[in-house]
């Protein structure tokens, strides 16, 4: 039988006070959160807890706090996982959305696409190819 698996793989929850966030998630879930390292992109990322067995039925994600985003309205991305994420921007006007910055490079951590969907939301492809 072949395994079906969640195709959420991050999100990000953007927030203009990182510490009241923080306080707020952490005091709401029970959990610590960890911060993230900082580098030049100007964000300041705090992350949820998330298991290490790539088999366990999560999605992580983190606060966010950049001045190129406010907190409020659409302010959550859901980033869907992909094998190559440039397979799936292709298919994203023809479906009737926009694509909002194709594909790029996170470093270590991938390439993603940003999308607005038919409704207007803001959703990101990763993959690591």
């Amino acid at each position: 039988m072949m395994k079906t698996r969640n195709p959420v793989v991050w999100f990000e929850i953007y927030v203009d006070d990182m510490s009241r966030a923080r306080k707020f998630y952490e005091a709401v879930l029970n959990k610590k959160m960890e911060e993230m390292p900082a580098d030049s992109s100007g964000y300041e990322m705090v992350m949820f807890p998330y298991a290490e067995d790539e088999d366990a039925p999560n999605a992580s994600g983190a606060l966010v706090k950049t001045q190129d985003v406010r907190a409020g309205g659409n302010s959550t991305v859901v980033y869907f996982g992909c094998d190559d994420c440039s397979v799936e921007e292709s298919r994203v006007a023809a479906a009737g959305g926009k694509v909002l910055q194709s594909k790029f490079s996170i470093g270590e951590y991938g390439h993603i696409t940003m999308c607005l969907d038919t409704e207007g939301n803001s959703f990101g492809l990763h993959s690591m190819k």
